[in-house]
């Protein structure tokens, strides 16, 4: 079995099977800056980890100890701080949670960062790792996304990979369920493997197989769909025409879209009614300014309120994940993101 974060190389060749070390996937987690490729290069041995939930913490027990002075010392000096913030979800028809870079420049620990989410209000964390997930359960926090199959670049569009993405899913879809963890992401690949057409047909190929695996064991697989034009050219999942016809050819309850807000404005808007007429098919959200990737704030086109009264009027049950990078300071940014979603 391959050992939980031996697979990541860099965002433009992310691939299983390729070099990168688990100390430094520690190190990240640790303080706070998973991202979804952190997340995606470690996916296929999440179950190793997982099944041990202590795993990995001891070693760095001292480290961690010795730090600890440090980072309260600069959480002072910010202002904000955990136990300062108070509940900021009031009406908590949107679920609420939050991808590792949001916090990141905040330097808080796991259980830190677990007790400021408890305290606003906030459900749990988005794109983490095994690592993660005892913290977690601790707080009564849940795992709203976490590995599953592919990455942005080696995709389930590539057949050739499927072996390799299925044996994934297998452990993956396990390792969520034993935690009760409610989604397992998954990636179309590039379309330098593959063009739309067969892309689709690959895809929906392995995903008929998954989807029984996941159907079992009450797991949902989303596929995100991501912009082409800006952050990853060549990414296939990139347009609604495509996502939904894969969802409807799938048709399964157990295999829908994470639809991320921030890409879908960039590549085609049309947000509010393209959502309600899919919903159906969407598992999950993510959130982010666009452009920049940045706050939820004025200073970019999305209007979030409406979007989220949308999404609420829809009936939707699942998570809204917060997925951007804050210009100012972290805990302010998310006390503003999560007011603006909190409709």
């Amino acid at each position: 079995m391959i050992a939980w974060g031996q697979c990541h190389e860099t965002q433009q060749n992310l691939a299983f099977g390729k070099g990168h070390e688990m100390a430094h996937t520690q190190q990240e987690s640790d303080r706070g800056r998973w991202t979804r490729r952190d997340v995606l290069a470690g996916a296929a041995a999440v179950v190793g980890a997982a099944t041990v939930p202590g795993m990995g913490q001891g070693q760095q027990g001292r480290g961690k100890r010795e730090k600890s002075s440090d980072r309260e010392q600069e959480a002072r000096a910010t202002g904000l701080q955990p136990g300062s913030v108070g509940k900021i979800v009031k009406n908590g028809r949107i679920k609420q949670s939050i991808c590792g870079g949001c916090l990141s420049r905040a330097k808080l620990d796991r259980e830190q960062t677990a007790k400021l989410l408890v305290e606003m209000g906030l459900v749990g964390r988005d794109l983490v790792g095994p690592a993660e997930w005892p913290v977690l359960k601790q707080y009564g926090l849940v795992a709203t996304m976490v590995p599953g199959a592919g990455s942005i670049k080696k995709g389930l569009n590539d057949k050739s990979m499927h072996p390799k993405f299925m044996e994934a899913f297998r452990d993956n879809i396990k390792a969520a369920a034993e935690y009760q963890w409610p989604n397992v992401i998954c990636m179309a690949g590039d379309r330098a493997d593959a063009g739309d057409a067969e892309g689709m047909d690959n895809c929906q190929a392995i995903l008929k197989e998954a989807v029984k695996i996941a159907e079992d064991l009450g797991v949902t697989i989303c596929m995100e769909m991501l912009n082409s034009k800006v952050n990853h050219p060549g990414y296939m999942c990139d347009n609604y025409p495509w996502a939904f016809e894969l969802c409807q050819r799938v048709n399964s309850p157990r295999f829908k879209m994470l639809f991320d807000i921030y890409h879908m404005q960039i590549m085609e808007g049309d947000l509010i009614a393209t959502i309600k007429k899919n919903i159906q098919w969407i598992g999950h959200f993510h959130t982010a300014g666009n452009p920049g990737r940045h706050e939820l704030d004025e200073n970019q086109e999305i209007y979030y309120p409406a979007v989220m009264r949308a999404i609420v009027e829809t009936g939707y049950q699942g998570y809204v994940a917060h997925e951007y990078s804050p210009l100012r300071d972290p805990i302010e940014s998310l006390i503003q993101a999560v007011k603006a979603c909190d409709v």
